[in-house]
């Protein structure tokens, strides 16, 4: 039906849809060209590496890990058990955010809460493999959200923020952006 087509089409571009841009095709090209690459696998295994070890200090410091462990890029923490009252994600993100640690609030399972309210913590690992960060690392980044949480939740925060940042400083600072 030459009508139905017509309709679809106005519907479809410019909407939803564009025409294809030769530089997103090649930067795609390149994209997975440098996926197929052994050292490729190697950072992508590496940041998972990073991901179970991060996960498994947090939870060998009391928190509760939602899946149980990772097997991806994310972490993902309920800090409603975190220190003895709990936390919201927009706490646990907040405190962390003052010692130079980038995470969000993120709902986890059962969590019918409002947004502000959400239980959950994403943890990602990815931009500071990328930056060198291995699974030493990752440990000692574990331990310092662990405190930093703990003093969220027991109302020390102000204090422990600074010597938190001191060691994101020093951890960061052996792996400079770009190098």
């Amino acid at each position: 039906d030459p009508e139905h087509a017509r309709r679809l089409q106005a519907a479809v571009f410019p909407g939803v849809q564009g025409s294809l841009h030769s530089q997103v095709i090649a930067a795609k090209a390149v994209c997975l060209g440098e996926a197929l690459t052994p050292e490729f696998r190697g950072y992508g295994a590496q940041v998972v590496d990073n991901a179970r070890a991060l996960a498994a200090r947090l939870e060998a410091r009391g928190l509760r890990i939602v899946t149980g462990g990772t097997d991806t890029h994310l972490v993902l923490v309920d800090v409603s058990r975190a220190g003895h009252t709990g936390l919201t994600g927009a706490q646990a993100e907040a405190v962390l955010e003052r010692a130079n640690i980038t995470t969000n609030k993120n709902p986890i399972p059962g969590d019918a809460r409002r947004p502000a309210d959400w239980a959950g913590l994403r943890l990602g690992t990815a931009a500071a493999t990328t930056r060198g960060l291995g699974v030493t690392e990752f440990e000692a980044l574990g331990d310092i959200i662990a405190d930093l949480l703990d003093a969220e939740a027991n109302d020390t925060a102000d204090d422990a923020v600074g010597a938190a940042r001191r060691r994101v400083a020093e951890l960061t600072g052996r792996f400079p952006v770009g190098a």
